[in-house]
């Protein structure tokens, strides 16, 4: 697998530093709401990151999931968003929720599940991504929370794979393009 990496995006010592960085906020922004925070991790990309979060998270926090998916397995989306697997909760209006992603590109994945969550009664509804590619936006949006602003190159790790490979990469690399057909 490492030989498929053109290079190393963001290092492990990196993304331990995104995840302390965001849980901190996350800390002082949710600090005695009275709320239930719950983050809900969309499989599989933001697993790992997820866990790193939660772990950095000093309030009392619940996890769910959501496995949500426009790509397949493609290398861009198909701009259709499909709900794989849905949370359900009959107490939405007392739950702050935040949905974490591993990455951000065209944002009409978060976009979608914000406004679905919204409709459904939640509280609050916040994002939070690993990796920002805002040159791919097709859609107007900004997360909440972001570790790191990246290129417009396709990476691989961390979570984030290529036709289910490589996620278990402790790092975020470029792949090369020959090894998914790019130019």
């Amino acid at each position: 697998m490492i030989n498929d990496i053109e290079s190393i995006l963001v290092s492990e010592e990196k993304i331990a530093e995104i995840s302390t960085r965001i849980a901190d906020q996350i800390n002082r922004d949710y600090a005695n709401t009275g709320k239930k925070l719950v983050l809900i991790c969309i499989l599989k990309g933001s697993l790992m990151f997820s866990c790193e979060l939660m772990k950095r998270i000093t309030l009392p926090v619940e996890i769910d999931f959501m496995k949500v998916s426009s790509y397949g397995s493609k290398t861009t989306s198909s701009g259709v968003i499909n709900i794989h697997l849905d949370i359900k909760r009959d107490d939405m209006e007392e739950v702050d929720f935040i949905i974490i992603e591993d990455i951000v590109d065209s944002g009409r994945t978060l976009s979608h599940l914000v406004r679905y969550l919204s409709e459904r009664g939640a509280n609050s509804v916040k994002t939070c991504t690993m990796l920002d590619k805002p040159d791919r936006r097709t859609v107007e949006f900004t997360p909440d929370y972001c570790g790191e602003i990246i290129p417009d190159k396709f990476v691989v790790g961390f979570g984030l794979d290529y036709d289910e490979k490589y996620r278990n990469l402790p790092f975020v690399g470029i792949l090369k393009p020959e090894v998914y057909g790019g130019c």
